[in-house]
């Protein structure tokens, strides 16, 4: 020990994205919502992140899951897409899709591991809510 000051070392600053890389994430958001599997699928397939996620932090599968598109949805899972993983608001794609009321994208979330009783609200509190007793009966 020297006694001198102990140095400072910078806090790591995380890269700005460019341009280009910020409109390939909106296209890709853009896929998700409108369930474009074969674009969105070529990317992760190419090695696109099937857990990247909006600024809201929705991410893919929350965007395909909530408008309904079960084939999308089945898709980013096979890609390594996380079926638990919540928005910033504490929203689960399950609960996304209970609270839009579709049953084809519920059952393939429910069918890769979907915790119905995750996130706020969660699935099976959604389903209550809009007196969805089909779906309910989906989540077990």
């Amino acid at each position: 020990m020297n006694g001198g000051p102990e140095p400072v070392v910078p806090e790591p600053v995380a890269p700005v994205p460019d341009d280009g890389t910020l409109a390939l994430a909106h296209a890709l958001f853009d896929a998700a919502r409108e369930g474009d599997s074969t674009m969105l699928g070529g990317y992760l397939a190419a090695g696109a992140p099937a857990t990247l996620t909006n600024a809201a932090g929705d991410s893919l599968l929350m965007l395909a899951a909530y408008h309904g598109h079960a084939d999308t949805v089945r898709m980013i899972l096979a890609h390594g897409g996380d079926a638990n993983t919540a928005n910033d608001r504490g929203q689960t794609p399950l609960a996304g899709a209970v609270f839009k009321g579709y049953p084809d994208v519920v059952r393939v979330l429910v069918d890769a591991g979907a915790d119905p009783d995750a996130g706020s609200p969660s699935a099976r509190a959604a389903a209550r809510t809009f007196a969805r007793d089909d779906i309910l009966a989906l989540l077990g």
